[in-house]
């Protein structure tokens, strides 16, 4: 089995002596090492597969792991095997444990949408500005593990100390609610295990060995709970790459590379340089612009795959002139290389590029899809039969009742919650629970009370049956008893209405068959109750969409959504001074993560690459000069050809005008071949 690994990779494999970190080059076959690790602990080091977890970023990679490891287990058993993304395990962990912490098993996971109407209930505003900021400090506090005392006592700014009284009152109505936002599902586990040393020890001993993917992007919490759940025995694999650190922003922390060495004094460093995407001038062009970067540890990615095409680098007149010319290419390189449309990405430092290639591409009929755009479950219909569900698992979830009681409409206006609202917060209950007191029964009208407690009742009946009746039928039920096809028939123009129907079906399809589902892995899939069902829905639509095929079609996405993804052919976008690197970055001083992300850029593609820059650009409706970014300059000058930009030597000007003539004499000559 390990035949097929080259000599650092097998080294990496087999080691078992301490704690190990590998130093995974971009397309190194970093999951190849950790799925074949998993087969070789269970094979020949004697863990049995429920002790060892492989904890990733995303439901992608932890599912493409999942079905490498089947395959290469060849039908042995990997039951109880932990292949998860940390929020899932971190669920995991808070499922059996919430006990300690307070909570009951049917604790509501809030997405961002919920969070951000809690905390515009708590600031009083609709003020998007302030609340995102409020948002942003508050995730990036429980990221970096600091409570709500230690980040009033640490606050030096009048806006950052506001800021911290919020997060006091935030965290305790997300406990009145008996929910958990996105981040306590790492910040919530630490916490049980600081606190509880019995929790902790079950923990340990039930998971003997860890391999963490993409290591470079754990922040101070999840480096906490690893650390916690390795205890003294050290007995993991980190596997990650200083280089494709790009994640800062979000509270990803670089230095807990530096950390492990000094953490853990008997720590094995092993490095993957070789690539198996790339050509040598790609590969040539990412080390020379990432060795501007102060480095961590060195490593040289290096390949045998051939020396490659020449890299382009065009300066365009305009950012029209510029999605032109990519469409233009793409569409010549498509017909001279006989290549699929999915061959292609068209890659960009920020969201707002992508609107005007879409235009261009939808002009010329090309198929394309955006990543980063709305997910499957942050549609209306979705979060509408979504709220329901978070309601059957937890009454007290006080945003899943609103909308649930709301939508469709069933006779409960505002008035009836408003005053329900009211009772409910003075007395410290939910609203659910607030509707069943005989004090708030009184206060309303009879025809308001019989629609408000129809509803409940309803709900109630639906929880009886969670446990006990299969997924997809009472789902189906539910959607009779609302009516909500009708709903959408009469809400909605009838092609709309169709498409949101469509989707609702798609979805119940999808949870019934999750329902049946009884995966080898010791993931959330496994069993059939409701419950499991809705909190697996919460955390997969904070991951990510659902997982479908790819389609053949050209790939638009920003630099940070493309890391982990190769195609044969990339066009980066808008490489200017103030978009790539950043504005804000040049500012702060934060260039080097900027050149980490014009790396995860150039090492994405395999076989071309397309650079391009505009010498005019509008910002804020007036035509602005730009200049081409630094990192163009740090590419090798033997391996790029400039094309359209004057300020280049003469020779080069006549060797792009010579190449564009000669593609344009080959393309002819295809042409006119007798068809065979």
């Amino acid at each position: 089995m390990l035949n097929t690994l080259n000599s650092p990779q097998r080294e990496a494999v087999k080691y078992l002596d301490g704690p190990l970190l590998v130093l995974a080059g971009a397309g190194s076959g970093k999951t190849r090492v950790i799925t074949q690790k998993i087969a070789y602990l269970i094979n020949e080091a004697g863990y049995s597969a429920k002790e060892i977890a492989a904890i990733t970023f995303t439901n992608k990679a932890a599912l493409e792991m999942q079905e490498r490891v089947s395959k290469l287990m060849e039908g042995k058993s990997t039951k109880g095997l932990t292949v998860a993304t940390f929020h899932s395990l971190g669920l995991q962990i808070l499922r059996q444990e919430c006990a300690y912490l307070g909570y009951k098993p049917q604790f509501s996971i809030l997405d961002s949408s919920d969070s951000f109407k809690i905390l515009s209930d708590v600031l009083a505003t609709t003020d998007k500005q302030l609340l995102r900021k409020t948002q942003w400090q508050i995730s990036n506090w429980k990221n970096g593990f600091i409570n709500p005392d230690q980040a009033k006592a640490t606050a030096e700014e009048d806006l950052t100390h506001a800021a911290a009284k919020v997060y006091q009152i935030y965290q305790q109505t997300l406990k009145a609610y008996q929910a958990v936002d996105f981040d306590d599902l790492i910040k919530l586990p630490v916490e049980l295990f600081s606190n509880h040393a019995e929790a902790l020890d079950k923990w340990q001993r039930k998971l003997q060995y860890l391999l963490i993917d993409e290591y470079q992007d754990t922040n101070a919490c999840q480096y906490k709970l690893i650390k916690m759940l390795t205890g003294v025995r050290g007995q993991f694999t980190a596997v990650g790459d200083d280089d494709q650190a790009i994640y800062g922003w979000r509270g990803a922390d670089v230095e807990n590379l530096r950390q492990l060495t000094v953490d853990f004094s008997r720590l094995k460093v092993i490095k993957l340089e070789q690539n198996y995407r790339s050509t040598v001038r790609i590969l040539r062009a990412a080390n020379q612009v990432i060795a501007n970067n102060p480095k961590l540890f060195e490593k040289k990615l290096w390949s045998d795959l051939g020396t490659g095409d020449m890299i382009q680098v065009s300066a365009t007149m305009s950012e029209e002139h510029e999605a032109e010319s990519v469409v233009m290419k793409l569409q010549a390189h498509k017909f001279e290389h006989r290549t699929t449309y999915k061959d292609y990405a068209i890659l960009y430092r920020g969201n707002h590029q992508a609107r005007i290639m879409e235009q261009y591409l939808r002009n010329q009929k090309i198929p394309y899809t955006i990543s980063g755009g709305q997910s499957f479950f942050d549609k209306a219909e979705i979060k509408d039969i979504v709220s329901y569900l978070r309601l059957v698992a937890n009454e007290d979830d006080d945003p899943a009742f609103i909308r649930a009681a709301t939508t469709p409409k069933k006779g409960i206006g505002n008035t009836t919650l408003e005053r329900l609202g009211e009772y409910a917060s003075a007395h410290q209950i939910s609203l659910f629970a607030a509707a069943f007191e005989g004090d708030f029964q009184r206060e309303l009208g009879n025809r308001q009370l019989e629609d408000l407690l129809n509803f409940c009742q309803y709900i109630n009946k639906l929880q009886s049956r969670a446990t006990k009746d299969p997924a997809g039928e009472l789902l189906q039920d539910l959607l009779n008893t609302i009516q909500y096809e009708t709903y959408l028939y009469d809400s909605e123009e009838p092609r709309a209405a169709e498409s949101k129907w469509g989707n609702v079906q798609e979805f119940i399809a999808w949870l019934t068959k999750k329902g049946e589902a009884n995966t080898e892995f010791g993931n959330e899939a496994e069993g059939k109750t409701l419950l499991e069902l809705t909190q697996m829905v919460s955390l997969i639509s904070m991951l990510e969409g659902k997982e479908n095929g790819e389609p053949d079609a050209v790939k638009l996405s920003t630099l940070h959504a493309a890391k982990g993804l190769e195609f044969g052919h990339v066009f980066l976008i808008g490489c200017e001074e103030g978009i790539l690197p950043h504005r804000e970055s040049i500012d702060n001083d934060q260039i080097e993560e900027e050149r980490r992300l014009m790396y995860v850029g150039i090492t994405r593609a395999q076989k071309s690459l397309n650079i391009s820059w505009c010498k005019k650009r509008k910002r804020a409706g007036e035509m602005q000069m730009c200049e081409q970014s630094r990192f163009i300059g740090e590419l090798p000058k033997d391996d790029v050809k400039h094309f359209g930009n004057p300020f280049n030597d003469p020779d080069q000007l006549l060797a792009s005008k010579d190449f564009g003539k000669s593609k344009m004499a080959s393309i002819r000559a295809m042409l006119n071949q007798p068809k065979p």
